[in-house]
């Protein structure tokens, strides 16, 4: 099967299972992150295949929605690449990409051993800040049934993953626990540049929440 055929399956099968998603983890995440992951894994000369491919699979059996079970989401991946018969050694790479794309907490490093691991991990992240990151955080927290924020619940510092996966915490908590790290986090210069003026807007939009939180 080609590169093109295995792509073309790939996002049928992704967009059938995910489209409609309600939490902010649906097929239109899966598509701006692949198209994102694509440029910048053209400005910083990845294998595009394996950019695409790791992409539109990233979140195809999330932990967030299985229990936290870590392993589901490789494990989904490779059944579904190896019925369309990859080579063994793609489907490791894609593979370890899904395995180690998903922030871990603010206390836990979470390298990428590839260049293509490296823009998807990028992608991914970008979709998690500026005005869409806002959107999904708050679409997330009502899926989760969470509060907007409680100021008598302060935002923790994660020193592990499963501390991490357990946070109950006020949507408002989030941004201090996740997104407000992540441009610090990018692994290339593309990513950090367009982290910037996403960055940005995301401190102006808590800044005004938490006024109007006060009455002003």
């Amino acid at each position: 099967m080609s590169n093109k055929e295995i792509l073309s399956k790939t996002e049928a099968y992704v967009r059938n299972k995910l489209e409609g998603e309600g939490s902010g983890h649906d097929w239109w995440h899966i598509h701006r992150v692949r198209n994102t992951a694509l440029k910048l894994g053209e400005e910083e000369n990845a294998d595009l295949f394996v950019v695409g491919l790791a992409a539109l699979l990233h979140d195809i059996a999330d932990h967030k929605f299985h229990g936290g079970d870590e392993e589901i989401g490789p494990a989904t991946a490779r059944k579904w690449l190896t019925n369309l018969n990859a080579e063994e050694s793609l489907i490791n790479h894609v593979c370890e990409i899904i395995r180690d794309v998903s922030f871990k907490g603010a206390e836990v490093e979470t390298p990428m051993k590839t260049i293509e691991g490296k823009v998807v991990q990028d992608a991914d992240r970008l979709d998690a800040i500026g005005a869409i990151g806002i959107a999904r955080a708050f679409a997330y927290g009502g899926y989760k049934g969470r509060e907007l924020h409680n100021p008598d619940t302060k935002p923790a510092s994660h020193h592990s993953f499963d501390s991490y996966k357990k946070s109950t915490g006020p949507t408002i908590n989030h941004f201090y626990e996740k997104l407000f790290l992540l441009k610090d986090r990018m692994n290339t210069a593309s990513g950090r540049k367009l982290a910037e003026q996403r960055h940005q807007f995301m401190e102006e939009y808590v800044d005004r929440f938490l006024s109007e939180w006060d009455g002003k």
